[in-house]
Formats: structure tokens, C-alpha cells, sequence
């Protein structure tokens, strides 16, 4: 006899949804995800379903009804609780749109658990629109099989990040000018962490000056090349996902 498929198949749509999620619940999704559903991926009366809430975890569901303004879903079981990502931030200075919608994707991929915009002087945009940022860290969430959504912090500027950093967490600076080679610096870290990276035009002498005189900095390097801003964030959070964070679990 041919076995029988599992339920959900992976191949199943998934989605964050802002309602709590529990067994025997009906959730009504509307608007876009609604038109993703039934016009994209033309779901039907039967068919399965992923769901996330950010806060309990990853469930199965049904179609219940589906159509061109609303699809509605039957909880049936829970697949995972939500996961406990490594407590790391990465504070990436901003970028010209395309490159920092990257760069949230990838963080957002990679297991991020809080990114911090921030604002330095040499910067090219100067704005987050935090709607589109939050919309791309979800869709990337959904794409990687992420049961935890990354925060996405409200743009703040270098000089009150550094005044206001809790005296806790390691500040790795990456700094084009040298610094520990950051993966014996991850290696060697404990407890909470996070990694600033700069802008197009790299941090001026004042703000280097100023984030390596803080007490909770420590510069790193990422090699002999000068990397682009977007590189060196997505690289940089590789190498300490690699050494210091989740990659290893299932060792």
C-alpha cells in the first residue's frame, strides 16, 4: 500500500497572524494574506494551512472557506511551540532602501532577535518606515520556517544608542580599521551580545572615537577587505550565529 501523505505537507502555505492561536479556533484572514491564499496559492475547502502568532508557536490548519475577500481557518494542532532564538541584536546603521531591506531579511533568516536601526552621520537615508520593515521581517519569518518574529526597534541615533546601552550586553563594533578577529571574539563571549555595523561611508572619526571609548564595546574585524554595509551586517551576524549562537543545536 502507498503510505500516506503526511499532514501538513511541507509544501503548505505559512503565515503570522496577530490572533492567539489555540486547538478548535476558527481565525479569519482578510486582505492581502486572504488574496495570497485563495488567488495565489488557490487554496481550497480541506486544504492545509500554516500558522504562527509569535507567541505559542506553529499550528496546523484547514480550510474551512475560502474566498476572494476572506479565508477562513480551523485550528486542528499545534506543531511547535515557539522557538527561543539566541540573545543577539544587530545594530546595523542605515542604508539606501533596497540594501537595508536585506539586510532585515537576512537578519531575520539568520536568527536575529532584535534589530536596532541606527542613525550615524554619514548615513544616506535617515527615515525607517517601520510598517515596511516589520512587513518584510515577516515575510522573511514565514519563508525560513522562523516561529519567533524578530523586533524591529524605532531608528535611534548613534549617540543615544551609546548613552542608553545596557551595561550588560557585549557591543561588538565592526570596525573597518581593525579590531579582534570576530570569530575568536564571538567564541570567546558570554552572555548577551550584539554587533554594530556602519553605513556607505563608514563611521567618522568622532563616532569610531565614541564607541570604542564605551565600556561595553569591544571592535572587531571581519578581514582584509572593506565590506559593504549590507555585507558586513549579514556576514558578520553568520559568523556569530556559527560561534556563539543556535547553528550548533542539533550537535
Amino acid at each position: 500500500m502507498p503510505a500516506t501523505p503526511a499532514w501538513p505537507p511541507k509544501s503548505a502555505p505559512r503565515l503570522f497572524v496577530d490572533q492567539a492561536l489555540e486547538e478548535g479556533a476558527q481565525v479569519p484572514v482578510e486582505g492581502n494574506q486572504a488574496h495570497y491564499l485563495a488567488k495565489v496559492m488557490r487554496v481550497a475547502a480541506g486544504d492545509a494551512v500554516i500558522l504562527c502568532d509569535d507567541r505559542t508557536g506553529e499550528w496546523a490548519t484547514s480550510v474551512v472557506l475560502a474566498d476572494r475577500r476572506q479565508v477562513t481557518l480551523a485550528v486542528e494542532r499545534r506543531l511547535r511551540p515557539r522557538e527561543d532564538v539566541p540573545d543577539f541584536w544587530l545594530c546595523p546603521a542605515m542604508l539606501k532602501k533596497d540594501r537595508f531591506d536585506l539586510v532585515l531579511e537576512k537578519a531575520t533568516e539568520l536568527g536575529v532577535a532584535v534589530i536596532q536601526p541606527v542613525l550615524t552621520r554619514r548615513c544616506v537615508a535617515d527615515k525607517l518606515n517601520a510598517d515596511r520593515a516589520n512587513a518584510i521581517v515577516t515575510e522573511a519569518a514565514e519563508q525560513c520556517a522562523r516561529t519567533a518574529l524578530p523586533q524591529v526597534a524605532r531608528l535611534a541615533r548613534l549617540e543615544a544608542l551609546l548613552r542608553d546601552w545596557p551595561q550588560a550586553r557585549t557591543l561588538f563594533f565592526a570596525d573597518e580599521e581593525g579590531g579582534e578577529p570576530a570569530a575568536a571574539a564571538f567564541r570567546e563571549a558570554r552572555g548577551p551580545a550584539a554587533l554594530l555595523t556602519g553605513p556607505e561611508g563608514g563611521f567618522d572619526d568622532s563616532e569610531r572615537g565614541a564607541i570604542r571609548a564605551h565600556p561595553c564595546a569591544r571592535p572587531i574585524t571581519l578581514g582584509p577587505r572593506i565590506l559593504r554595509g549590507e555585507t558586513a551586517a549579514i556576514a558578520a551576524t553568520a559568523i556569530w550565529m556559527a560561534q556563539a549562537g543556535d547553528w550548533g543545536a542539533g550537535e
